[in-house]
């Protein structure tokens, strides 16, 4: 299977660069680990495997592999954190929850190319010294489970993974642990306390940074589906020259998946940083509908800052610095941040013309206020009011002092939380407000009263004020 060919109408855009992608929809290819190891599959694994698990680790950092999950935190530094002499045993486990909206790269991963994913665990736990590993699946991906189980089982049959593995003495165990669905699983910590048979409560760092403390209170690494499968290919590549491709702190190929108003949404895996938000938009996904102009983008799933068509950003520092439109702000992590948003989990929500605010950050509010894991007072009443107020908006309903409400009580959230939640569920709030307040206040009316008058002529009544 040398000659690489994809499925009818199924073909790489000329822009992309596949290399975690190479066998999504490739023709020919199946699920089998007789297919994966003709295509050279496992070959990774025997060479790190005749390696120290500290040059895999230096192989990761040299790479530069930053998280593909969301954080965008360089993966070989993570490793390192690993306690020294530590006498626990260690864990690794691979995030495969992907339930962040606008984000759909893990899932055909999972279902197409399983045994990459494997392999990639397989020496990324050789490389920290896990001899027991999960794979933490969402339900909703019931087929996903399956078929990972089966390549499981076919890797042990094969002597990839169990004991002495490759006669190297080296044990590795790899499980399937189905979630129920929860958005706050997606959280490393809230993770970990799921798979002990837990509420997923996310926990307090510091302490419980689970490079120290973890799973069952040992060190535990969790890395995403795509970040794992990055590591065969820095071992093929070696890390210098995977570390080439991208650009510098921004190494190596991501996967963005664009959703929303778009002529061609879909995946698109390209070098991070090699193109631009415009390219995205009207080369590889064929630009707007038409007779639509383009409104807003949510660059890295539902928790990024939304980005205004019409703004501009100033990139650089010193003498480099510039100004640049929407159009050309290159797709990767420092200058989606530089621009007040980020990278995330890549998935690229696009916005036109045709959309109402009001309805895109209700449809946000709602999202979030149902998955709130309610340990935090001011994610649990507050997600839920940043609802409800929005709730007024959309159905015409609300004062425009509504509109100053809102974002006080995103703001109140902000930094206020154990977990990240607290800002995944606010930062769209602030974001959408400080961009399109105008628009959010022309849906209210001047003849309702607004929810803070409400709730301070109930506290009165009740004699609490």
């Amino acid at each position: 299977m040398s000659e690489i060919k994809y499925l009818p109408g199924k073909e790489p855009h000329p822009r992309e660069t596949r290399s975690v992608f190479k066998n999504v929809d490739r023709e020919g290819w199946d699920q089998s680990i007789e297919t994966y190891i003709a295509d050279g599959g496992y070959e990774m694994q025997k060479k790190a495997y005749k390696m120290t698990p500290d040059e895999i680790r230096e192989e990761v950092k040299t790479a530069g592999l930053r998280g593909r999950g969301g954080a965008g935190f360089p993966a070989g530094v993570k490793w390192g954190f690993l306690p020294p002499n530590n006498e626990k045993p260690v864990y690794l486990i691979c995030n495969a929850d992907e339930s962040e909206p606008g984000t759909f790269k893990d899932r055909y991963i999972i279902h197409q190319d399983p045994h990459q994913l494997i392999e990639g665990m397989a020496i990324s736990c050789f490389s920290v010294g896990a001899h027991l590993a999960y794979i933490y699946i969402r339900e909703e991906f019931p087929e996903g489970a399956q078929i990972l189980e089966k390549a499981i089982e076919e890797a042990h049959a094969k002597g990839f993974l169990g004991k002495d593995i490759l006669g190297t003495g080296f044990d590795l165990e790899i499980y399937v642990h189905r979630g129920a669905g929860a958005y706050i699983c997606g959280e490393e910590t809230g993770l970990i306390e799921s798979l002990e048979g837990k509420r997923p409560y996310p926990r307090i760092k510091p302490p419980y940074f689970p490079a120290a403390m973890g799973l069952y209170l040992c060190p535990t690494i969790v890395n995403n589906v795509e970040t794992l499968c990055h590591v065969k290919h820095i071992m093929q590549m070696g890390g210098e020259e995977w570390s080439k491709t991208g650009k510098p702190n921004n190494t190596g190929t991501r996967i963005l998946c664009v959703s929303g108003d778009v002529v061609n949404p879909g995946y698109f895996e390209v070098q991070v940083g090699h193109v631009t938000m415009g390219e995205l938009i009207n080369d590889m996904c064929g630009g707007l509908k038409d007779g639509r102009k383009l409104k807003a983008v949510i660059p890295g799933g539902s928790s990024a800052k939304v980005l205004r068509a019409d703004e501009t950003f100033k990139i650089g520092k010193g003498d480099d610095e510039k100004e640049i439109d929407i159009w050309d702000i290159p797709m990767d992590f420092d200058t989606l941040a530089a621009c007040g948003s980020m990278a995330g989990s890549g998935g690229v929500i696009v916005i036109d013309d045709s959309r109402s605010i009001s309805w895109v950050l209700n449809n946000i509010n709602n999202f979030y206020a149902h998955e709130s894991c309610g340990q935090c007072t001011p994610c649990r009443e507050g997600s839920l009011w940043m609802k409800k107020i929005t709730d007024r908006v959309v159905k015409g309903q609300a004062s425009p002092d509504d509109i100053d409400t809102l974002d006080a009580v995103a703001r109140n959230i902000d930094g206020r939380t154990i977990c990240a939640f607290g800002e995944a569920s606010s930062w769209p709030t602030e974001s959408f407000i400080d961009k399109f307040k105008d628009e959010l206040v022309a849906d209210t009316s001047e003849d309702y009263e607004g929810v803070a008058v409400n709730a301070e002529r109930e506290l009165a009544a009740a004699g609490l004020k």
